[in-house]
């Protein structure tokens, strides 16, 4: 079948009530999605390594921290995981949609490697390599109109190329020039496909740079990003660095300022200079109530 009719397909077939959902698509659902909690919620993973699903941009430091001291991580909260879990459902459920839809369906979870980087890819459907992706309602719009293009901070479209570069040999492949994004608006439900143009000298000077960067004695300087809060002069996080899970050993006080978190109605922010203390609670590396 043509991968680019994959959305309507998976529309048009959801919608029948014909005993589409067969107890061969429950099964295999089902062990998918346990399979990925398993993962997400499962035992302390092995030891740290670099990964073809992490070779967006990073923080230098908070990618060598994550090597050398994985002990520095934050725990996600728990909710934090919950989020996370619905992410993975949704992905298994796209992934059994494209076979009930009959689309051909293969390579599933198989290991890839590149320069001594290893990954594993979400599947190939109708020969083309495919990572599903769940984004809220904002975070979809990227991918509907393309902008992911020049606003890709979480490094999507570089995993694409990782797994692209380490299928180049790969006989189920049938297409090396590009790959896709399958993306589902996890709010509404809204589906979209994004296709993407292979850049293997890109992925593979990311993949030369980030292994000399964890070959180093010590941590290279922060990189982390910033931006202004309010217009009282106080500066914070920019959203990437938000969601590093080592953005604390990135501002340890050494080179760089302690963070300082304040609960905002609308979230956290991280401060990396307050120029005026915010009127809302302050908590610490712990989540503690601070009181002055």
């Amino acid at each position: 079948m043509d991968i680019t009719t994959l959305i309507t397909d998976i529309q048009q077939r959801i919608t029948q009530r014909d005993g589409w959902f067969t107890d061969e698509l429950s099964r295999e659902f089902s062990s998918e999605v346990g399979r990925r909690l398993s993962e997400q919620l499962g035992a302390a993973e092995r030891k740290p390594t670099l990964r073809l699903s992490q070779m967006g941009p990073r923080c230098p430091k908070a990618l060598w921290n994550s090597i050398h001291h994985p002990e520095l991580a934050e725990k996600l909260p728990p909710w934090a995981e919950i989020k996370y879990s619905f992410g993975h459902i949704l992905e298994a459920l796209a992934i059994t949609l494209a076979k009930a839809a009959g689309h051909h369906v293969t390579g599933e979870q198989d290991a890839l490697e590149v320069d001594g980087v290893v990954g594993h890819r979400d599947c190939i459907i109708d020969g083309h390599i495919v990572d599903v992706k769940s984004a809220s309602s904002f975070s979809f719009q990227k991918f509907k109109d393309g902008s992911i293009r020049e606003n890709d901070s979480f490094g999507y479209l570089d995993q694409l190329d990782g797994y692209l570069c380490g299928s180049l040999s790969d006989p189920l492949v049938t297409d090396h020039q590009f790959a896709y994004l399958l993306a589902i608006d996890k709010q509404l439900g809204h589906m979209c496909l994004y296709k993407h143009e292979f850049r293997e000298q890109h992925i593979r000077e990311r993949i030369r740079y980030y292994k000399e960067i964890v070959a180093r004695d010590t941590p290279p300087k922060c990189e982390c990003g910033t931006k202004a809060i309010g217009k009282s002069g106080n500066i914070g996080l920019d959203t990437k660095a938000q969601y590093s899970l080592f953005k604390h050993s990135c501002f340890d006080g050494i080179e760089r300022p302690k963070l300082r978190t304040f609960l905002y109605a609308s979230g956290p922010e991280y401060l990396v200079n307050v120029a005026r203390t915010p009127e809302v609670p302050e908590v610490d590396y712990l989540g503690k109530l601070v009181y002055n």
